[in-house]
């Protein structure tokens, strides 16, 4: 099963004091959730005030890091729309992502505006697609655009807090795309209370999943883990019961 280390997103270290957030630190929690397991790194590249970003000398900076420290890795990162202030702009950054530098994969959200010509720009500029659908609403626009079948993975990413829903939706929405001739793996994940519920559906189903501090910050016990490391280490340990 492929695991998927999402290493830090949005979350501070007032809610984990080990959520990586300076380019250092996410190199050095990027290696050491591959040592523990991890397949592939999904991480949120920060400006130096803390916020989200894509900008092209923050992803180019990153990425040389990474590429410095161990070429080997896996990495891809976010175009979400939350790093920019509108698509225009997510589209001028993406295509200044320079040539040398660039991530191995991309995600695009297929809630947001533009998510179909942000998903042929990450492809024609020679990286690897995943698409995400957060709810049922978003599956006819992902089936519509023209990059479905260019997809490593489809993400699917339940929005809803209570555990039992966010399966159940994680299966209704991947009997669907199944149904449409989706052939790519596809990779289930939820956030805080959905986490585990959702990790332990998608080994029962033969999906992909996804760990780490962007999704959540507790093991499976409700104890807290020392670091990513730990997170993926507790998937891997699901996986082989």
């Amino acid at each position: 099963m492929l695991l998927k280390a999402a290493i830090n997103g949005g979350r501070s270290t007032a809610e984990h004091p080990a959520v990586p957030r300076t380019t250092d630190e996410i190199v050095a929690a990027s290696r050491a959730a591959i040592a523990a397991g991890a397949d592939v790194v999904h991480a949120h590249v920060l400006t130096e005030a803390g916020e989200q970003t894509i900008h092209p000398d923050d992803i180019g900076a990153w990425v040389r890091a990474m590429r410095a420290a161990d070429p080997s890795v896996v990495i891809g990162t976010t175009t979400g729309l939350w790093t920019v202030t509108d698509h225009t702009e997510r589209m001028s950054h993406v295509a200044a992502w320079p040539d040398d530098a660039l991530p191995d994969f991309a995600s695009v959200a297929f809630c947001e505006e533009g998510a179909a010509e942000a998903a042929q720009l990450v492809l024609e500029r020679g990286m690897v697609l995943e698409s995400a659908v957060w709810t049922m609403a978003d599956v006819p626009a992902l089936l519509e655009s023209p990059t479905l079948h260019q997809n490593v993975r489809v993400l699917i990413e339940p929005e809803t807090e209570d555990p039992d829903e966010a399966v159940a939706q994680c299966r209704e929405i991947a009997a669907v795309l199944r149904e449409a001739g989706v052939t790519a793996p596809i990779l289930y994940h939820g956030y805080d209370a959905t986490v585990w519920p959702v990790v332990e559906a998608a080994i029962a189903d033969g999906c992909e999943t996804r760990i780490g501090f962007e999704d959540g910050i507790t093991l499976p016990d409700g104890s807290a883990p020392a670091d990513n490391a730990d997170l993926i280490r507790a998937v891997r340990e699901l996986e082989a019961r």
